[in-house]
């Protein structure tokens, strides 16, 4: 595990990135890396809560289901995000991989042990889970606010923030993690309103859709007009 940590790619983003030498030993000596394939389940709503972990790479997706049984995506989780949730006994979401994963793995029971050891850990927890709750209620403000265009400008630029940290500014690009029809249910939108706005954009030359899920940002800085004109 230690050689791990050493290698991991998003240990100074992560939870880990501002552990003490103590803190970061302790976890050493319970956690594990996990690889899941797309479409591959972590833990399904309902189930014991028996893990936490760090995403190492790739992007999960939590879900709810619906009273009728339909899916309901709640959420996306990126690397470096914490995954999971101490001190709950039962999973409230389902956890599932959108593209190929690397996780580092942690029992939840050793980990709240952690917790309760290490009062500096136990904060940084703190902060990352009111971090999230704020980018939920940015989401729900978007939700019931935006216009569809500024929605799915606004989804996009997220996606570049988060899966094309390193790439050049004058052209992002990366590949959807999700369908066009996750992105409607993510987006509160039908899938040929996603598809119009996104052959707008195209259209006006701020974004190219090279091949199947692939999208390039050309102007970063008209894609924000966008996602941000009342």
């Amino acid at each position: 595990m230690a050689q791990i940590c050493t290698e991991c790619v998003v240990r100074d983003q992560s939870l880990c990135g501002s552990l003490t030498d103590s803190e970061l030993t302790t976890l050493n000596s319970i956690g594990r890396s996990r690889r899941l394939g797309r479409g591959e389940t972590l833990v399904w709503a309902g189930d014991d809560a028996v893990v936490c972990a760090n995403l190492l790479s790739g992007v999960l997706k939590l879900s709810a289901s619906t009273a009728d049984g339909r899916e309901q995506i709640v959420g996306l989780l990126y690397p470096a995000d914490f995954v999971g949730r101490p001190f709950a006994e039962e999973a409230e979401h389902s956890i599932t991989a959108l593209t190929e994963v690397e996780l580092c793995v942690f029992p939840r029971k050793g980990f709240e042990a952690a917790l309760e050891n290490h009062v500096h850990l136990e904060r940084l927890l703190l902060r990352r889970t009111l971090a999230a709750l704020d980018e939920a209620r940015a989401r729900m403000l978007m939700l019931g606010r935006k216009t569809a265009e500024e929605k799915v400008a606004s989804f996009l630029l997220d996606m570049a923030d988060h899966l094309a940290r390193n790439a050049p500014p004058c052209r992002t690009e990366f590949e959807l993690p999700l369908t066009r029809s996750q992105i409607a249910d993510v987006l509160g939108l039908t899938i040929e309103t996603v598809s119009r706005q996104l052959t707008k954009l195209k259209r006006d030359g701020l974004i190219d859709l090279p091949s199947g899920r692939q999208v390039a940002i050309r102007n970063r800085v008209a894609l924000k007009l966008r996602a941000e004109a009342a």
